[in-house]
Order: C-alpha cells, then structure tokens, then sequence
C-alpha cells in the first residue's frame, strides 16, 4: 500500500509575479485512499497554483514535513495510527505559521472539536466530508486567500 499517493509538482512560479498567480503548497493527509486521490485531483485540476503532496500516512507526512515549505495543511481527524489532532500538535512544534483545516465526516463532531478543543483555529478550519468539488475548492482558495 502506497503511503504517499502522489505530488503532481508543477513548475515554480518566476519571480516578480503577483500575490494571484504564485503557487500554493498543501499537505494533504488523509488515510481514505480514494479521498484521497479525489481531493488531490481536484484541488489541482481547479487551479494550477495548487501544489498538492498526499499522504495516507500520517507518521509518513510528519517525516516529509519540512516548515515553511507548505502554506496549508488539509489533516483528516480519524486516522489509524495517528489521529489529526496528534499530527497538527506535533507539526505545530516545527512551523507555528502554517495554515491548517482540518477534515471530519461529523458535523457534529466538528462542532465540538472547534468550540472546545482548539477554538483559537476558527470557523473555516474544519472541512466537513463529504463536500462538493467545488466547495473544497472555495474553501482551500478562501483560506490561502487565493482569488
């Protein structure tokens, strides 16, 4: 089993280039391998400046870890192994400026978990599954502030 699906890497943007058209890094960390896949896909056929490296493992993602390299992590909460959460604590400690929204198929969980747990990460750091195409990527783009 592939840990890590797959980094479609795109060529880098040449320097001097607006805010708009610079490339974006996302961590994808989701153990659901078809979500996965569908997610990357997705986000990266929306728009090329997004640079997507997927991961099924989370202890596989924390060793590719590299701070200030990503400006987004997209962390599934129920994971064998790891849980979201254990993931987001341990990046935290190497890069405290990185982005992250965390994904859960439980509304209600969701809720919980913002209000209680981690309410200094806001309302749109949970992603709620299953999700529109289109609304994942209008909360990704609205969260790198990406127009």
């Amino acid at each position: 089993m592939t840990k890590k699906v797959q980094s479609l890497i795109k060529s880098p943007t040449p320097t001097g280039q607006s805010q708009q058209t610079t490339s974006k890094r996302i961590m994808l960390v989701e153990d659901n391998e078809d979500i996965n896949s569908l997610f990357l896909t997705v986000l990266q056929d929306a728009d090329r400046r997004l640079n997507v490296d997927a991961f099924t493992d989370p202890y596989v993602a924390l060793e590719n870890f590299r701070p200030a390299f990503y400006d987004l992590l997209l962390i599934d909460i129920v994971m064998p192994k790891m849980d979201g959460f254990e993931l987001y604590r341990r990046i935290r400690r190497l890069d405290d400026k990185v982005k992250v929204c965390f994904l859960t198929a439980s509304q209600m969980y969701c809720d919980e978990i913002r209000k209680e747990a981690f309410p200094e990460l806001g309302v749109n750091c949970f992603i709620a599954k299953p999700i529109a195409n289109e609304d994942l990527v209008r909360r990704v783009k609205e969260v790198l502030e990406l127009q």
